[in-house]
């Protein structure tokens, strides 16, 4: 079985190689059979990809431990679910899964548009197949997942593997890494279409549709695996923080950065025919952002808890993003004539300015983010010391940013465009400052004093009237009009506009997602060595541990705290974290007990026992005010995506008429 799997990536690769130049060769010398080959060569790929996952699935769920992979990161005693799981739990593996989403996404890509765009899909597809090839190169040779276990000449079986790393034994991080691939491997479609578009020198922007909604797809999966990320991060890792400004969690997030700016500023060019050059930039920057994003996880030039083992795979990621960010140059440079706006900006105070401040803040972040990432890096190979950055960097350049970019969600909606007059922004401002101020006010009054508590507060406020005013005025003009009720109108009003209002949504999900943010400035946390019996107190939390017991299972043995929480004297119900000892690969793991709540968080983690003799448990108890805002937020934006992806009212009855007029043109005459 071994030697199939590795036989089907070898001939991906090949196939692979020849739909490059299948594709290419066949558009220069106008052979569409060639065209075509080269076409069938991804599905070819896909299939083969698809045998050689299944395979190296079938080999960690049945326990084929003649495997090194297999060894290394599945045992007989894991649930199913990490078995399946360890697919990505290892570097070649995760390679593997790489390869076949990417194989996926360009045989959907190919067969969706196999009628469309014929000057460009063929370097479209071989754009594609390149990246393709480069990945498959990977897991061909240096890091092919069917490598056997091997004595002298001999091939062996060790008695069971070592196991998935315990602090990846859980729920989100069976979806975790599947939906950041899918992010990742889905931004290569919109940079492959604008390269495609920039060889072709295409004059129109037909192309823009499809790649604003490959590019809004991949955004949405790649936000839900950077919150599904923090999510493991709250509840595994055992330090109450969902995002520790780790290199790997920043390079998950670069992309996600690049890829907002550009949802945003390709409407720009959609409406008015500008921002063509940026707009390149941005998706050729958050594809390359991914490959790095990629390397950085598997190098081992950083460590991370999130990163692999060091591998010398590093060096064809460089030499990769330095051959490809090169080409990409030269071909915007080149194209510059093709990619002239079509209008200009007319004021500064209009929504297609407020479009522009929003993409440079949002690359401002970037930059910031992008430096502190690869500053150590940099000043080890410099110095010869390497000088860490810490989140207090971060936190004072991306606060003031990200709080600016929250104003800005609230401005766009308000202000019309090509220019707005200033009475125009009297009224549109006015109720949404002063809801803002008078948050504000309140909080000032209650004792709140940290400013940027504050501004936050009252920048969510603004935000959520001005969403509130814009949806309230179309649903009540519609209402008028047709006579259904507010909810009626409002959903007719959505329906007519899905890309404006689910943008709107969107913002909402941001507000909520920022609201659990803020609650940070607001932690509490205590550590407590405590016996049976004993009582500890955390806010307005008194808690009384009641047992300690142990216990095994063929997996790990745990030890437990029972602990009983009470407010005012009034009984909350009982938290029982746990600290575990995985018997495989001998590793300790805590698992935290949570009481959540939309107003804050307890946060309980048993940190092991004491050894001065007294045996005594020490337990990290925290409370978080508003995390659980950040997961409503996330599932709001969720939402929100999807609306935008629904296609119009108004587009969705022209494609009935076209469909209809078709059906009667063509039908067959009778009598």
């Amino acid at each position: 079985m071994e030697n199939l799997g590795a036989l089907a990536i070898l001939l991906a690769f090949c196939l692979s190689a020849y739909a490059v130049a299948a594709s290419i060769t066949g558009k220069l010398r106008r052979k569409p059979l060639l065209v075509l080959s080269g076409q069938r060569a991804v599905y070819a790929i896909w299939f083969l990809l698809t045998i050689a996952s299944g395979i190296l699935v079938y080999a960690l769920i049945a326990g084929d431990f003649r495997l090194a992979y297999v060894a290394r990161h599945s045992n007989r005693a894991m649930p199913l679910v990490y078995k399946f799981a360890s697919w990505w739990g290892g570097m070649e593996g995760s390679l593997l899964l790489w390869a076949w989403l990417l194989s996926g996404y360009s045989a959907i890509l190919v067969f969706t548009n196999r009628h469309k765009f014929r000057d460009m899909m063929p370097y479209v597809t071989a754009i594609l197949m390149a990246v393709q090839a480069f990945f498959l190169l990977l897991i061909a040779f240096p890091e092919n997942p069917f490598q056997v276990l091997a004595v002298g000449r001999g091939i062996t079986e060790v008695p069971d593997g070592n196991g998935l790393n315990p602090l990846l034994q859980y729920w989100t991080m069976a979806a975790h890494p599947p939906m950041l691939y899918l992010g990742y491997v889905g931004f290569t479609v919109p940079f492959a279409f604008a390269m495609g578009s920039l060889i072709t020198r295409q004059p129109g922007d037909a192309w823009i549709h499809t790649t604003r909604r490959w590019t809004l797809i991949t955004w949405m999966f790649q936000g839900t695996g950077i919150l599904l990320g923090a999510g493991w991060a709250y509840a595994v890792l055992g330090w109450g923080g969902y995002w520790g400004w780790d290199p790997v969690e920043n390079a998950s997030l670069l992309p996600w950065i690049t890829a907002t700016a550009f949802l945003h500023s390709v409407m720009m060019q959609e409406k008015k025919g500008m921002m063509k050059v940026w707009n390149m930039v941005l998706i050729s920057a958050t594809f390359f952002l991914c490959i790095f994003g990629t390397f950085l996880t598997r190098s081992g030039i950083v460590g991370s808890v999130h990163a692999f083992a060091q591998s010398p795979i590093g060096k064809y990621f460089i030499a990769f993003l330095a051959i490809g960010i090169a080409a990409t140059a030269y071909l915007i440079l080149d194209r510059l004539e093709y990619l002239k706006s079509e209008s200009q900006l007319e004021s500064v105070v209009s929504r297609e300015s407020s479009f522009l401040f929003n993409n440079l803040i949002l690359l401002a972040s970037c930059f910031a983010v992008l430096w502190g990432t690869i500053f150590p890096v940099i000043s080890e190979a410099v110095t010869g010391e390497k000088i860490s950055v810490d989140a207090p960097f971060y936190n004072r350049v991306n606060v003031p940013i990200g709080l600016f970019l929250l104003f800005l969600t609230g401005v766009g909606p308000l202000i019309a465009w090509r220019r707005s007059s200033l009475d125009s922004l009297k009224r549109a401002f006015a109720i949404p400052s002063m809801l803002g101020l008078g948050v504000i006010a309140v909080l000032l009054a209650a004792g709140v004093r940290h400013f940027y508590a504050l501004i936050s507060f009252g920048l969510c406020m603004f935000v959520t009237a001005t969403v509130v005013i814009e949806f309230w005025k179309g649903s009540r003009a519609i209402a008028r009009k047709t006579g259904q009720n507010l909810i009626a109108a409002m959903v007719e009003l959505t329906h007519r506009n899905t890309r404006r209002y689910g943008g709107y949504v969107v913002h909402m999900g941001m507000v909520l997602l920022f609201l659990g943010f803020t609650g940070a400035a607001f932690n509490k946390d205590s550590t407590h060595d405590v016996k049976v019996g004993d009582r500890f107190s955390i806010g307005r939390y008194d808690l009384k541990i009641r047992d300690l017991s142990d216990g095994e299972n063929g997996n790990y043995a745990w030890r437990r705290a029972v602990v009983d929480v009470s407010a005012g004297g009034a009984p909350l119900g009982t938290l029982e974290p746990e600290q575990r000892l995985y018997k495989a690969s001998n590793q300790p793991l805590s698992v935290v007990a949570i009481r959540r709540r939309l107003n804050e968080d307890l946060y309980l983690n048993f940190a092991g026992t004491t050894n001065d003799g007294r045996n005594m448990a020490i337990i990290q108890s925290f409370v978080f005010p508003l995390v659980s805002w950040i997961w409503a937020g996330f599932y709001v934006t969720l939402f929100g995506t999807f609306i935008c992806l629904v296609p119009p009212k108004v587009k969705m009855q022209y494609m009935r008429t076209e469909t209809v007029g078709y059906v009667r043109k063509h039908a067959p005459v009778t009598e």
